[in-house]
């Protein structure tokens, strides 16, 4: 189930005033909502009852009691990951305790980036992909390793598709897109300036896009017509993009393999067409 704090983000343009007020005030403190029953909650937020009981059934929820119970679970969650800070990569690790700590992160980003995870979205991402004419694809750094990985699974299911490895390239192939095309842009951060630019040249060209990226309210979040979601555990080597880029293969492989479910008989043909036999 998408994330609580993350329902109301996205759901704010829609909110009437007094529903906006309200949301805006849990998303600045959602410890509020854990704390406070709902009559108390709506005297903290200088509004009534009946206005909460609407915004959570706005964003998705039966009522106040069932957004409080998924408020207070991401919020465990939340504390959890401060403990997790205490399993960053130090100099004196020995490399049994490295293998696990690095392990242990990988494993932390895939199962958040799963509840991060929004399966409307999903499908309609891969209807997408399905009535693209041609998919470009944009990433810089590690995210253009991701981006690298979905242009060679596309390949084989024989989806025309578009990637180059130099900026002024991937600019020009964002210029060229037409309406009928696709753009999946991924950048963890979601403020890679050579990313935003190709997306900005996209909505020019009304091509609708997909971003990779980090729940957070970032250039790459508003620019997407679709939004997926990672979650990472970086260490001390943040430079290195380690839990972020498996959460950004995670979520291709998500794609690619329900996309070749949907055409199962195709993707057997295209698999066994396109495999490349190796001698010995």
């Amino acid at each position: 189930m998408t994330s609580p704090l993350l329902r109301l983000q996205e759901n704010m343009t829609t909110l009437s005033p007094t529903e906006k007020a309200v949301a805006s005030q849990i998303l600045e403190k959602p410890e509020l909502v854990s704390e406070l029953c709902i009559h108390d909650l709506a005297k903290e937020t200088f509004s009534s009852s009946s206005t909460i009981v609407r915004l959570c059934s706005h964003i998705g929820f039966s009522g106040y009691r069932d957004f409080r119970r998924a408020v207070t679970a991401e919020l465990a969650v939340r504390a959890q990951t401060k403990i997790d800070e205490q399993r960053s990569i130090a100099r004196t690790d020995s490399l049994e305790e490295i293998i696990e700590k690095v392990t242990y992160r990988n494993i932390v980003a895939l199962e958040d980036t799963k509840a991060l995870m929004d399966i409307e979205v999903i499908r309609r991402c891969v209807e997408l992909i399905r009535k693209a004419r041609v998919i470009y694809l944009f990433g810089i750094g590690a995210s253009f390793c991701t981006a690298k990985d979905a242009y060679l699974k596309f390949l084989r299911l024989n989806k025309m598709c578009v990637i180059n490895e130099d900026w002024h390239s991937q600019l020009l192939q964002a210029r060229n897109a037409v309406p009928e095309d696709l753009g999946i842009a991924i950048s963890y951060s979601g403020k890679t300036v050579e990313v935003i630019e190709c997306m900005k040249a996209l909505r020019e060209n009304h091509t609708p896009i997909i971003a990779i990226t980090r729940l957070a309210n970032t250039p790459v979040a508003q620019l997407a017509d679709e939004k997926l979601y990672t979650a990472a555990r970086e260490t001390l080597f943040r430079s290195g993009a380690m839990s972020s880029r498996i959460s950004q293969l995670n979520i291709i492989d998500i794609l690619y393999t329900y996309w070749g479910n949907l055409e199962y008989d195709h993707t057997l043909d295209q698999l066994s067409k396109t495999h490349i036999h190796k001698p010995g």
